[in-house]
């Protein structure tokens, strides 16, 4: 056999593994690294972050891959390079933190990377016929596994599309165990660039669950400010909150088949991108109204979005625990938004789960990579969009 190969089967037969899971979004604000113990697999998984920091990007960087990020008309010799490029990057941020932390690469056992999405093309999006859903996450695990010397597991969505998913999200895999507590209804909303929620029933029935992205997150309020404001974000929301709703442009906005859509689906910046906001101000004749205030409006349609979802998904009256993750939790005008959409709802954090929620997406890595060594598919039966997988290609470092 292989000593590589044995190496691997003998790391899965542990007690408790080391996983390194790595999540780098659409914000593009740096890698999420997130050292997780584990124990067990399936329903019996036990996980809980030991390290965690964002290895930040350098603006350089940063403007390497917007060059090959969400646009049809790339240089495809650019996106051949970044694909190496970001991985070697993303090494050397992992190789970083482990000396910090006072790891060596032979303590890890596994590295669950999700690589960089460039594009996301669910045919819902494309609607070319003759061709399936489709989406690009480059960063080679090759390239990880050897420059950093651990096993690594990569291209989680790949399996998800094969087995007829969109691809995303796929929050659900994860959250369904970590998460689910029996007699307890809870929605994982996770704000990033793109807003989704996992729906965890307390019955526990894997037939109740399920997992959808409802639009816009922080995609569109951090392409803006960036475009008009020179900064990377909107910091505690302080020019929203110093500009004011336009009605006007918020249901121009709203004006999207998306949102008509059921659930589950997926959508990303492909869709909402400035030169959506520039057609909603054109329909809407707002092409002149103060940044500030499309600042304002932009948070408003992200709040719109996610509550009308949510309402949806359980009524008006929606009394639900909602636990939020990812960067749009950080927004105080979005939350308050948010609390005030859904009075009846109960809002807290992973933290109240004993998972920081800036680490949560690169934790769900590190589990799906378990669930892919040491576990098996759960079974949703036939649900459409969440296909009974394992995900994930192994990249051995020698």
């Amino acid at each position: 056999m292989n000593s590589q190969i044995l190496k691997l089967y003998n790391k899965a037969q542990k007690n408790e593994r080391l996983i390194i899971g790595l999540m780098s979004g659409t914000s593009m604000d740096g890698l999420d690294i997130a050292l997780c113990k584990v124990k067990g697999a399936g329903a019996e998984t036990d996980i809980k972050v030991i390290k965690f920091k964002t290895g930040d990007y350098t603006d350089d960087f940063r403007t390497k891959i917007k060059a090959v990020f969400s646009t049809r008309e790339v240089d495809l010799q650019l996106v051949c390079l970044m694909n190496e490029h970001i991985a070697n990057v993303h090494a050397e941020l992992i190789n970083n933190a482990l000396r910090e932390w006072g790891y060596k690469s032979k303590d890890i056992d596994f590295i669950a990377s999700h690589g960089q999405t460039i594009f996301h093309a669910p045919k819902s999006l494309h609607k070319i016929e003759d061709y399936p859903n489709g989406t690009l996450q480059i960063g080679d695990g090759d390239h990880i596994a050897v420059k950093t010397g651990i096993i690594t597991l990569s291209d989680f969505r790949q399996k998800h599309l094969a087995a007829g998913g969109e691809g995303a999200p796929l929050a659900v895999y994860g959250d369904y165990l970590i998460f689910s507590k029996k007699g307890e209804d809870r929605i994982m909303l996770n704000i990033g660039g793109i807003a989704n929620f996992t729906y965890l029933p307390g019955t526990l029935s894997v037939s109740e669950i399920f997992s959808t992205d409802v639009g816009p997150g922080n995609t569109l309020m951090d392409q803006y400010i960036q475009q008009h404001f020179n900064l990377f974000y909107d910091k505690n929301a302080e020019i929203a909150l110093s500009g004011k709703l336009n009605e006007k442009l918020l249901n121009a906005l709203l004006n999207c088949d998306f949102f008509e859509g059921g659930f589950p689906k997926t959508t990303g910046p492909e869709l909402f991108n400035l030169e959506y906001l520039v057609k909603a101000q054109q329909k809407s004749s707002t092409e002149e109204i103060s940044k500030e205030d499309v600042m304002a409006t932009l948070c408003h349609f992200s709040a719109e979005t996610i509550s009308n979802a949510i309402k949806k998904c359980f009524g008006n009256d929606a009394a639900a625990q909602v636990f939020m993750s990812g960067g749009g939790m950080h927004n105080p005008l979005l939350v308050s938004l948010l609390k005030a959409k859904l009075p009846h709802s109960t809002f807290l954090t992973t933290d109240d789960l004993n998972i920081n929620p800036d680490a949560k997406e690169a934790v769900l890595f590190a589990v799906l990579a378990n669930e892919t060594l040491c576990g098996n598919p759960i079974n949703f039966g036939e649900r459409q969009g969440v296909p009974s997988i394992c995900m994930g290609k192994i990249s051995l470092p020698e």
